[in-house]
């Protein structure tokens, strides 16, 4: 029997490794990662320059209390990640999806990203 959940983070992973193939992130343009889980979503500006991580911010971490649904506290995230960047002197930065596709709660944090200021 094979392990369809198996098969699909293997694909993730190929996906993932032909984008960052192409994009890199530096000290002025970092690149913002995105992970998603089931429960939470997770982001990150990553220097790969000096592969640190400039700043991470997650559900766990802010107050989503009162928000309703995953994909307004996922907006809500990326909105918290661009006021924390703006505070570090960050305004532009590199879109990292992590060879998840482009909508739901993905795209709804790049959205508040960009409401918060960031340029990708």
């Amino acid at each position: 029997m094979i392990n369809n959940s198996k098969i699909k983070k293997a694909n993730r992973y190929k996906r993932h490794n032909r984008i960052r193939a192409k994009i890199k992130g530096s000290q002025a343009t970092p690149r913002l990662c995105v992970f998603r889980s089931n429960s939470y979503i997770y982001s990150q500006l990553i220097d790969d320059g000096s592969h640190s991580v400039l700043m991470a911010v997650s559900e766990k971490n802010i107050d989503s209390q009162g928000i309703v649904g995953k994909i307004k506290r996922a907006y809500e995230v990326g909105k918290r990640l661009a006021i924390l960047a703006n505070e570090i002197k960050i305004k532009r930065v590199v879109f990292d999806k992590g060879g998840y596709k482009y909508h739901g709660r993905v795209k709804a944090l790049a959205d508040g990203a960009r409401e918060g200021g960031l340029v990708f």
